[in-house]
């Protein structure tokens, strides 16, 4: 079974690629949905010791984790050690139904790839990519989105440019979705045809 790591900043268009992979036939891993299901399960309870007030009728308030998080960013790291571990059970779990059904191709979708070491866990990684500006009309469209907050999130991502550098493939979002479809159909031939990544 190939592993393939999709990952990509804020606004590249990364949710919507998944989407064509998942299209395509082949299981996607979304890391920000496990998140978000452990924010209603599993992490709940440390999350509440370890952010007071930040849960609300049994579940993580992002907007209010998030307030706390801006306020003092030291704090990712202690959020960081509770959500990793989790994160990585429900990955491992997903991956080995997968290999039990002999599924030949799956894409693990992880945002912080290669700033969590994630690299090491996959066959070959595509980066989702787009040009700055496109980046960031996309992102300051979405509701409660501020530039302040875009910074923020910006500033605990490893730069587009050096992700690209470190990528198998790239895909571009920039040209639209129809052409960034394709690119996903291609990726998938490649990789099927016996791709081995070049030492």
């Amino acid at each position: 079974m190939i592993i393939l790591g999709l990952t990509g900043s804020i606004g590249m268009g990364k949710s919507t690629t998944a989407d064509f992979f998942r299209r395509a036939g082949v299981p996607v891993n979304d890391a920000d949905a496990v998140v978000h299901d452990l924010y209603r399960n599993e992490a709940v309870e440390p999350i509440g010791a370890a952010f007071p007030g930040s849960v609300v009728e049994g579940a993580v308030n992002r907007a209010e984790l998030s307030r706390q998080l801006a306020q003092n960013p030291a704090k990712f790291k202690e959020l960081e050690a509770i959500i990793h571990p989790l994160v990585r059970a429900r990955e491992h779990a997903f991956l080995k139904a997968e290999r039990e059904k002999q599924t030949p191709l799956v894409v693990l979708d992880i945002p912080l790839l290669f700033e969590t070491g994630g690299e090491k866990r996959v066959d070959a990684i595509a980066v989702v990519s787009c040009d700055a500006e496109t980046q960031r009309q996309r992102v300051l469209s979405r509701p409660g989105m501020t530039p302040e907050k875009f910074e923020l999130i910006l500033s605990r991502q490893m730069p587009d440019a050096e992700k690209r550098a470190r990528a198998d493939f790239v895909i571009e979002t920039g040209a639209g979705m129809d052409a960034a479809e394709e690119q996903v159909r291609a990726v998938i031939a490649t990789l099927q045809a016996g791709w081995k990544r070049k030492d």
